[in-house]
């Protein structure tokens, strides 16, 4: 399937010194955070795709949907504008409500927005296919992209992703055993599952959790690789117990911080000079050191984890805090 190129790719894999250190563990880095595009870090390898299916259906419209400090929305809204598209963001009302981090930069590209309640959010799709019904009446052609981008098209971007690390194994002259990456609505975790089988491999894929428990995560992955199979020459199947989440750091929710997840976001950017957001990577990457540290993975040697981005993701509520509101 086609794809528009938009991303810096390939992104660079470097050592994080910090579990050498603290756990005497090799773990690597894919700097994902680094695809560009207004650092939308891993929404833009599922949005190539996704825009070039827009774009053959003659669209002119993006529609997507996510809570209101969304990594995936505001990378929509940035792509459409580079594009001459228009988008209109259907996002997840919020009782801290302020115009900064994503929901500014979605403003600043010029992106639509339609608030909606947490139980309207709960079932989008009659809201969803009444603006769809508005935007067609009055002349244009929408391309609705799911949540996360996290459907058969947008998980593609993730199985190129799998393809790169191999060759990336080759120059570095290592292989890794295990992958680890935040998991939320599944596309990023269902393209590198696809991938390590498509190329006959038996790397340990972990997804570590931000939203949904184990089994709603898995059946979401599941559905996810099902409709991929339609865009490949030869599908696969897949069972439940291939898909391996870890879901006990997702803490007070989505989105909502505890002070000593932040305070290893700080820890790890004082040593490592990388900055992780504290809804995905950082609680992800907070995941993998305790996992580590607890001997959960004695059988990992070599662990590469995915940095998909998400800097605006550190709001004054996430600031205020860690550091206090001085």
């Amino acid at each position: 399937m086609d794809k528009v190129s938009i991303a810096n790719l390939p992104t660079k894999i470097e050592k994080a010194h910090f579990f050498s250190k603290h756990l005497n563990k090799s773990v690597y880095i894919k700097r994902d955070d680094q695809t560009g595009m207004a650092t939308s870090g891993n929404k833009v390898r599922k949005l190539e795709y996704l825009l070039k299916h827009a774009q053959n259906k003659g669209c002119d419209y993006l529609i997507t949907s996510g809570g209101i400090q969304s990594n995936h929305a505001r990378a929509t809204a940035a792509i459409a504008a580079k594009y001459q598209m228009k988008s209109l963001l259907i996002l997840k009302e919020s009782e801290i409500y302020k115009n900064e981090g994503n929901l500014f930069f979605n403003k600043l590209v010029g992106a639509e927005i339609k608030l909606v309640s947490e139980e309207e959010y709960q079932n989008l799709t009659p809201i969803i296919e009444e603006l769809t019904k508005e935007l067609t009446e009055s002349g244009h052609k929408p391309y609705v992209i799911p949540m996360g981008g996290s459907n058969g098209i947008g998980a593609l971007g993730y199985l190129d992703a799998y393809n790169e690390i191999l060759r990336q194994e080759e120059q570095l002259g290592m292989k890794f055993d295990t992958i680890v990456v935040a998991n939320g609505s599944g596309g990023t975790y269902a393209g590198l599952l696809y991938g390590n089988k498509e190329c006959n491999k038996d790397k340990n894929i972990i997804g570590i959790s931000v939203l949904n428990q184990e089994e709603q995560a898995a059946h979401d992955i599941l559905h996810i690789l099902e409709d991929m199979n339609q865009y490949r020459d030869n599908p696969y199947s897949f069972i439940e117990n291939e898909i391996n989440i870890i879901d006990r750091y997702i803490g007070l929710g989505y989105g909502k911080s505890q002070l000593e997840e932040l305070k290893f976001i700080e820890k790890f950017a004082h040593e490592e000079g990388i900055i992780l957001d504290p809804v995905y990577t950082g609680k992800a990457m907070y995941g993998l050191y305790h996992e580590l540290k607890n001997g959960s993975l004695q059988d990992s040697q070599n662990i590469l984890f995915i940095h998909t981005g998400g800097i605006f993701g550190w709001t004054d509520e996430k600031i205020n805090m860690l550091y206090g509101s001085n």
